[in-house]
């Protein structure tokens, strides 16, 4: 059974074209990975398929009634206190009719002889629908679903999303999709905020799945290890391929390869026909080049292999040298509420050091980086920067980017005296050219975020840099 198709599929946005030609059949049960550069319309493919993106031209065909759930890499814990309550958040209708069957049954039993047929019709309806939902064996789902990315369930039921750490608050967001009852399932780089335990239980748990599983990721090993097909978007376009990612990887190569061969050997022929056509067309055997000149404008053109996207250029600069003291912390303790993440750390940074904060997820890391910053206080002892020292902070979720803004704006905004071939030329270092810089931020990828944050750092004029998981979308 066809679950998702696509059918010459094209989007442009403020005239730029995202995606053009699409097509593509994606059957119950499958497990497919998306892959190509960040920007290529990846995350786009996925607005499509749950119906937030309407396509400029063609169709997107999926069944009635598709239950989607949705991992995306703007995570929204909506009104959910407790971690327990954002992971179970798939089951809201579920909870609900949990407490409605448990008041009725309460009723019942007071009324007893008294019960009246339309009261036993509707509790039956109301456990239909319970069952439907998947009532019966929700709270075991979450509850596996939390330990596997490393939480005490019966702890998760009282933690308050505000007690977490930034890896904890990413894998919470993670176990919401993966317990919610679907039949499609769609994870937008879900090893984003996991160690190698938690993916392998990841990669586990998806194989026992029977839903349809689309993954967008650039970890391989994981893919190889989750996909039975590969669509490739690349060039504004999109290419299915059966198998895994190794194999993906392998049939890209053969089917380039015969492509340039062919564009080689047609862009051979045309050259051999022009430079007769030059030669003979005003000669004596001008009606005959005149033909040939006529059959070649008509001879559709085959295309190359496009080109990979060049590397970005990242130059840093600074408006003054900093003290040689760069962080020093005495005694630091930080805490999230009655949590201690990190005690009696005394440490000193000096300039030119390049540090790496390690640690298990969750162990507060990044909580770690903003008490630094000054952007949390410590729970005691002191965490300072050194004198004239200007950080420049990327923050693990872009936080820093503004959102309805046109990528132009955002650069211009931080250097309003450049002109606009300065900005563009800026941006082009980051991979944005053409309209694409007119873009706005809100309807970039994570990966098209995350070279905005990295194009505003550099005009931070810092002397110290702050990376927060700087590979997550590269």
């Amino acid at each position: 059974m066809t679950l998702i198709s696509f059918a010459e599929v094209a989007v442009e946005f403020g005239g730029t074209t995202l995606l053009k030609d699409v097509g593509v059949n994606m059957m119950a049960g499958e497990r497919w990975g998306i892959v190509g550069r960040n920007g290529a319309g990846k995350t786009t493919l996925f607005r499509l398929i749950t119906g937030d993106l309407e396509a400029t031209r063609g169709v997107v065909v999926r069944p009635t009634g598709l239950r989607i759930a949705l991992l995306d890499q703007h995570r929204d814990f909506g009104q959910a206190a407790t971690v327990w309550a954002a992971a179970a958040a798939g089951y809201t209708e579920a909870m609900t009719l949990e407490v409605e069957l448990a008041r009725q049954a309460e009723r019942m039993a007071e009324l007893g002889d008294r019960l009246s047929e339309a009261d036993l019709e509707r509790y039956g309806h109301d456990q239909e629908r319970f069952a439907h939902l998947g009532g019966y064996d929700f709270h075991a789902r979450v509850d596996a679903v939390l330990q596997g990315l490393g939480f005490d369930p019966e702890d998760a039921k009282t933690r308050p999303l505000s007690a977490l750490s930034g890896g904890e608050r990413g894998r919470v967001g993670l176990a919401a999709p993966l317990a919610a009852p679907a039949d499609l399932l769609l994870l937008d780089e879900p090893t984003n905020h996991l160690d190698l335990d938690t993916t392998q239980w990841l990669t586990e748990y998806l194989g026992a799945l029977g839903e349809t599983v689309i993954i967008i990721s650039h970890d391989r090993a994981f893919l190889d290890d989750t996909v039975d097909h590969v669509l490739h978007v690349s060039n504004r376009t999109a290419v299915p391929y059966s198998g895994g990612y190794s194999s993906f990887v392998t049939q890209r190569a053969e089917r380039e390869y015969a492509q340039q061969r062919a564009f080689d050997k047609q862009r051979a022929a045309i050259n051999k026909e022009e430079d007769y056509i030059r030669r003979n067309i005003a000669g004596g055997n001008s009606a005959q080049a005149k033909g040939r000149r006529t059959r070649l404008a008509r001879l559709p053109r085959l295309s190359g292999v496009a080109g990979a996207m060049g590397a970005m250029t990242l130059r840093l600069e600074t408006n003054e040298r900093g003290g040689d003291r760069v962080v020093q912390t005495e005694k630091l303790r930080v805490v999230i509420g009655d949590r201690v993440l990190v005690e009696d750390a005394t440490v000193t940074a000096m300039r030119g050091d390049i540090v790496a904060v390690v640690g298990p997820n969750g162990s507060g890391k990044t909580t770690l980086l903003a008490t630094l910053l000054g952007d949390r206080s410590p729970g005691s002892g002191t965490g300072k920067l050194g004198g004239s020292i200007t950080p420049a902070w990327y923050r693990q979720d872009l936080a820093g980017v503004p959102l309805q803004k046109t990528i132009f704006d955002v650069i211009h905004d931080l250097r309003p005296q450049w002109t606009r071939g300065q900005v563009q030329n800026h941006l082009g270092a980051f991979g944005f050219s053409g309209e694409e810089v007119q873009r706005s931020t809100n309807t970039l990828s994570g990966g098209e975020r995350a070279r905005v944050a990295l194009a505003m750092i550099t005009l931070a004029r810092a002397n110290l840099l702050v990376l927060d998981e700087p590979t997550n979308h590269l």
